[in-house]
């Protein structure tokens, strides 16, 4: 009787032993977590604020500040383990094995994240430009780490993988588009006065934005017809409507002016 009462103390003082040791590990490595979320979002908080003064990009500012608070938090995940009596080096060579047996699964989402990155630190284009880029246009209206998300004119949402973006040629024209026409007027035609029409129409179209100046001129010579071309700038939100616009507005001026249009190709706009 007097052996299992021993035995019983014996097994009672290790049971003691082991909550008093290892779940004083476990609530200050839960301490330490909770402590590292609170100063990582503190930190991001005041990151934002220091970079709204100063005026930072907004898509910039939010890297920027996640990043801070990803890398606050990983520390104090670190320090935790390391409470715990849990050694980093296996860990982190797991980690390494891992990544390299996955690495042939991921490249697309990998690049792509590696791309936007670019974006965002290189301030390539940022919310509110509009850009053309693979064969698409829009006004930018979000760019994450792994797409860029445009808006068409006609609302569209068009959503391109970062990679296509970064080392392709595009064009950032910011809250504008410029508009390119061109059109072919009777060589017997009076000419100066055509080009004079043309300006002043898409001038009194154009007026409300504030832009370089239209250009209007002699593009081209041609048997049958002189080409008369014209580029101006339209609001990128109001691109194909200010295109239709102006183009049914010189039509009209030059036809009331007495002005004839070539027979072959009336009007050409891209």
């Amino acid at each position: 009787m007097a052996q299992e009462v021993a035995t019983v103390e014996q097994v009672s003082r290790l049971v003691i032993d082991f909550l008093v040791t290892y779940a004083f590990q476990i609530a200050g490595a839960l301490v330490i977590l909770a402590a590292g979320f609170v100063l990582g979002n503190w930190v991001a908080r005041a990151l934002l604020r220091v970079q709204e003064r100063r005026q930072v990009d907004v898509t910039l500012r939010q890297f920027l500040a996640g990043l801070a608070r990803v890398a606050v938090i990983g520390l104090f995940v670190i320090i935790a383990l390391g409470k715990l009596g849990i050694s980093m080096t296996p860990l982190i060579a797991a980690i390494g094995g891992l990544a390299v047996g996955t690495s042939f699964a991921i490249q697309g989402p990998v690049s792509n994240y590696g791309a936007g990155l670019v974006i965002i630190l290189t301030r390539m284009f940022k919310v509110g430009d509009t850009i053309s880029v693979q064969g698409c246009a829009g006004v930018v209206a979000d760019i994450s780490l792994s797409t860029t998300r445009l808006v068409a004119e006609d609302g569209e949402d068009i959503i391109i993988p970062n990679k296509h973006i970064v080392g392709e040629i595009h064009r950032n024209s910011y809250g504008r588009r410029l508009v390119e026409g061109r059109i072919g007027i009777d060589p017997e035609g009076d000419i100066p006065r055509a080009c004079a029409i043309i300006t002043e129409v898409v001038q009194d179209r154009t007026r409300a934005l504030e832009a370089p100046a239209p250009l209007v001129g002699i593009e081209a010579f041609e048997d049958d017809m002189i080409v008369v071309g014209y580029r101006y700038w339209a609001a990128s939100a109001r691109y194909f409507e200010t295109l239709y616009a102006v183009n049914d507005a010189i039509h009209t001026a030059l036809d009331a002016a007495g002005i004839h249009l070539a027979s072959r190709r009336p009007i050409a706009s891209r």
